[in-house]
């Protein structure tokens, strides 16, 4: 026989932002954002739970605290639209559409009961009788004091810097047309921002709500209870032998089920001399019989310690009552829901106890509005201090507001979260610039990594200059349509910083850069210029422009310039009567003869193609084969620094990300240890972003200079798994200044990883807030990114083949689709 939910439903109205019950209860509702989890340190964990504890004391008596939390299985849904035409954010929509994940969703509910109200209890419950009218009117007084009551715990909540509080309207509690408020969502288990749908509940032999089978475990007899509880517990999966990772003692039963649940922690404050006058008596009556049963004495010791610490120490007693609602509508899964729960109650060293003849009664006071019909036999005495330690303290992974980032992946589940570690972090102030800096051994996927950094920020408008050493941008390069420069005996390395792009002018920026070049290639090391030298080549360079004004159809290029010099700015000299003392031009134009046409190095300064440095958005200076040589290396490393400094100081609001790989241990000398200096210390003001990659801290270090410049400059750190580093990782340690719970972090990565899924983790520090991520990235972004031979082999063969590296990645990613 059905019943009709209005005709036993407690609630009469919902107005001001809050649920009046038949029973004269008023319960106001918070929706709350709380810590990511895998994010706090042990001092943390005390200090937040130390912030429920004064939190929970400044309510009334006889309010009762409800935390309600929504863990239920939902699917990332990928967009399309917003990947664009971006060949690989497509691919990566497409990869991680429908990946399984737990959206989680916290609510605080506040209830305040009329005095003398009837207490439920499993024998009595308004699931059975409902009052017609209130025990009490409502008085306004009454309800002031509850709202400032419960305004100073919000309080107290927002200034810890933990949690965020938001009270809930009258929509929000009571629902609309277009979506289900808490009432109704919590009756039907609906997904919250979902629209309502109306469905049967069944509560005879099982609480089923429409096709959803239920099943209540409750921790509600100290017996079932830890004999330790705390503000935090280890997590095994992510400790070991020299650092222990803290998770929220409760975290068991909150993110880490994976399930569809419900977790209802409840705290009734109480009249605190009723309950010691209560239990005094009850010591009374096991004093009497603890003659005949040992229990009874054990039992008469226990209420009396109880007793001595709520007098002594000031303890406020309260009946507290916690509760996992997890449900499924596959029947087969129903089966695995007690194995989940009780081996999540396990590691909290509890006892789980499956409901069934309370089950409707608990289910039904959990309905927001109506937990002052909680049965109170179904609950158990303790001070608020163990109370909260069995909270659920931390919610997933979030997005970062910003719209600029880098797709990353939740450590649990791999959904995609968006990150912004750049923009953000100096906005909220944990961080005063963008530099970066990334620590990772051979083989943790650093390049890899940084490639899919690079790739982000380049397909949100980033200018991108990489330094490197073992082709490992090549392939993002390539489809970036970018400009790749490295060296070989068949196709040497070329360039022309002599050419003005269109809209460029020679300005000073760019005849000092010029005439830096051609000193570095007159003089030696050590060999100083004179003044009258400088002077000499700065008239020559005005000359040669102005002759290129006069003759348009004359190609810019070393070559030319050599010619001009011979040709005509030898009569100037000799016409201004420049002694040889002063500049001798013969030597110069000897020196300089093999990079002019038919000399040794004749291809270095003449190039003709990838001419525009600065306006290619893409560029990649790959110097593995020319760091050890004399001539090249200078010139590579000249052009390079001033494409740089152009690039800040001529492309206002635009990012500029500048990294320098593996190679800068080959450029940290002769002056360009102090150039990575300035970097670091002036980017910051150009919208840039300097990022050095290395594989040991001991790279770094081993310049004085370059140590104080990235390190005291750099406040996002990076690092990538340091396992072969745990045993002497407190040096990396002091010298980064990483706290104890970031040395946990970082030695926590890789140490879990899903067996099923091929990614690396990356922990990113930015100031005082650290996290661990996923590198998780689909196929065709993997092929892409490789820096293993044999598969960037196979992607230039597949490109050859088809025509370009886009077409090869996507034949080849779906070869490999099929064969697997």
């Amino acid at each position: 026989m059905g019943i009709d939910i209005e005709k036993i439903l407690p609630l009469i109205k919902v107005e001001n932002g809050a649920i009046l019950s038949a029973q004269g209860d008023i319960t106001i509702g918070f929706k709350v954002i709380l810590p990511e989890i895998f994010t706090l340190s042990d001092r943390d964990y005390e200090a937040y739970h130390q912030t429920w504890i004064k939190a929970i004391r400044l309510l009334l008596q006889g309010c009762i605290f409800h935390k309600q939390d929504w863990f239920v299985e939902s699917n990332f849904k990928a967009d399309f639209e917003k990947a664009g035409k971006s060949f690989l954010s497509r691919s990566s929509e497409r990869f991680f559409n429908e990946r399984e994940c737990l959206e989680h969703h916290c609510y605080i509910y506040l209830t305040q009961k009329p005095k003398d109200r009837k207490l439920g209890s499993s024998v009595y419950s308004n699931l059975l009788r409902k009052s017609i009218v209130p025990q009490q009117t409502i008085n306004p007084v009454l309800f002031k004091d509850f709202l400032d009551s419960a305004g100073q715990f919000e309080r107290i909540l927002k200034d810890s810097g933990f949690v965020t509080l938001a009270r809930m309207n009258n929509d929000e509690l009571a629902g609309t047309i277009e979506k289900a408020g808490a009432i109704e969502r919590y009756c039907f288990l609906s997904t919250p921002g979902k629209r309502p749908v109306l469905q049967d509940i069944h509560i005879k032999d099982e609480i089923r709500v429409g096709n959803n089978h239920c099943e209540l475990y409750t921790l509600a007899d100290v017996e079932d209870l830890p004999a330790l509880c705390g503000s935090r517990i280890n997590y095994d999966k992510y400790s070991t032998d020299r650092t222990k990772f803290s998770i929220g003692f409760a975290s068991p039963l909150g993110q880490l089920l994976n399930c569809n649940h419900i977790l209802n922690q409840y705290v009734f404050i109480e009249d605190s001399q009723k309950t010691i006058k209560r239990l005094e008596a009850k010591k009374l009556r096991l004093q009497s019989l603890s003659g005949y049963s040992r229990e009874n004495a054990i039992s008469r010791d226990a209420v009396n310690d109880f007793l001595n610490e709520a007098i002594g120490q000031q303890r406020l007693p309260v009946k507290a009552h916690f509760n996992v609602l997890a449900w499924s509508d596959d029947e087969a899964k129903v089966k695995d829901l007690k194995n989940l729960v009780s081996s999540a109650m396990a590691q909290m060293d509890a006892t789980a106890k499956q409901e069934t003849d309370g089950a409707p009664q608990i289910w039904f006071a959990g309905m927001p509005g109506n937990q002052a019909d909680f049965p109170m036999n179904e609950t158990f005495d303790t001070f608020v201090e163990q109370a909260t330690c069995f909270f659920n303290l931390e919610t997933n992974y979030r997005d970062s507001v910003s719209p600029f980032g880098i797709r990353l992946g939740d450590r649990l589940t791999g959904k995609p979260v968006h990150v912004d570690i750049s923009d953000e972090p100096m906005r909220l102030g944990w961080t005063t610039n963008r530099s970066k800096f990334t620590i990772g051994p051979s083989g943790s996927g650093k390049s890899f990594w940084t490639n899919h950094l690079l790739r982000s920020y380049y397909e949100q408008g980033a200018h991108i200059v990489v330094m490197d050493i073992g082709h490992s941008y090549r392939g993002l390069c390539e489809l970036a349509g970018g400009y790749y420069f490295t060296y070989s005996e068949t196709d040497p390395i070329k360039f022309n910083p002599f050419h003005l792009a269109d809209g460029d002018v020679l300005d000073t920026e760019k005849k000092e850069s010029i005439k830096t070049l051609l000193l570095a290639l007159w003089k030696k090391d050590d060999e100083p210029y004179r003044r009258s030298e400088y002077v000499a080549i700065s008239n020559a360079l005005t000359g040669y422009y102005k002759h290129l004004d006069t003759f348009p159809d004359i190609f810019p290029c070393f070559n030319t310039f050599y010619e001009y010099l011979m040709e005509h700015y030898l009569q100037v000299l000799e016409d201004g009567k420049v002694k040889e003392k002063d500049f001798d031009v013969a030597n110069f134009l000897y020196v300089l003869n093999p990079y002019y046409r038919g000399g040794e190095f004749d291809y270095l300064l003449n190039a003709t193609e990838n001419l525009d440095l600065l306006h290619e958005r893409f560029i990649v200076f790959e110097i593995d084969a020319c760091k050890d040589h004399p001539i090249l290396f200078p010139v590579v490393t000249l052009i390079i620094m001033e494409m740089i400094i152009s690039k800040m100081r001529k492309l206002p609001g635009i990012r500029k990300v500048v990294l320098i790989e593996e190679c800068w241990k080959a450029i940290a000398k002769e002056g360009m240890a102090e150039y990575i200096r300035y970097l670091y210390k002036t980017m910051r003001k150009f919208y840039g972003e300097p990022i050095v990659v290395t594989q040991e801290v001991e790279d770094i270090i081993s310049s004085p200079v370059v140590k104080q410049a990235i390190i005291n400059n750099s406040d996002c750190k990076i690092l990538l798994d340091q396992s072969k580093y745990q045993n002497k990782f407190d040096a990396i340690q002091e010298l980064l200044g990483l706290t104890d719970k970031e040395k946990a972090m970082i030695l926590s990565m890789n140490k879990s990883n899903d067996p099923k899924r091929k990614y690396k983790e990356v922990f990113i520090s930015l100031g005082q807030f650290s996290k661990v991520y996923r590198t998780e990235v689909s196929l065709e972004e993997y092929l892409a990114y490789t820096t293993e031979e044999s598969e960037k082999v196979k992607v230039h063969q597949y490109a050859a083949k088809y025509g370009s590296i886009q077409k090869g990645i996507a034949m080849l990613a779906m070869e490999m689709r099929t064969k697997n």
